[in-house]
């Protein structure tokens, strides 16, 4: 199961740098996703990385702004948030998958994750 951790409350143009580490598994080899769910809202993608996107595959709203990136001499997974919006507030959570490769029809869903992290609160407020 992924581990969240890096949340916190910044102020509009900051950066939060969040980490996805895994146990008993090792996420190189899975596709790994970060997802964000504001209340009274469905859950969203906000960067995917597996093999087949290379760099990351990102929704209009982040571009730009966020990077997911891997470390896989820590087994960890990082989303680096910069010029944070307000609208970015939500729990942010880290999921993964063994099977999922995306593509340009798939994006970054978190119908395609099976494993999920409990989540961390990221706010963004003045």
């Amino acid at each position: 199961q992924p581990v969240e951790s890096g949340g916190g409350l910044v102020q509009p143009g900051g950066s939060l740098t969040l980490s996805c580490v895994a146990s008993g598994f090792t996420l190189e080899n899975w596709a790994v996703g970060w997802f964000r769910q504001a209340p009274g809202k469905e859950r969203e993608g906000v960067g995917c990385i597996t093999n087949r996107y290379g760099s990351g595959y990102y929704p209009d709203s982040v571009k730009g702004r966020f990077t997911i990136s891997r470390d896989n001499f820590r087994n960890t997974v990082y989303l680096q948030m910069n010029n944070l919006k307000p609208e970015d507030t939500g729990v942010y959570y880290c999921a993964a998958d063994v099977n999922f490769l995306g593509g340009s029809d798939y994006g970054c869903s978190p119908v395609y994750f099976t494993s999920w992290g409990q989540g961390t609160q990221v706010s963004v407020s003045s």
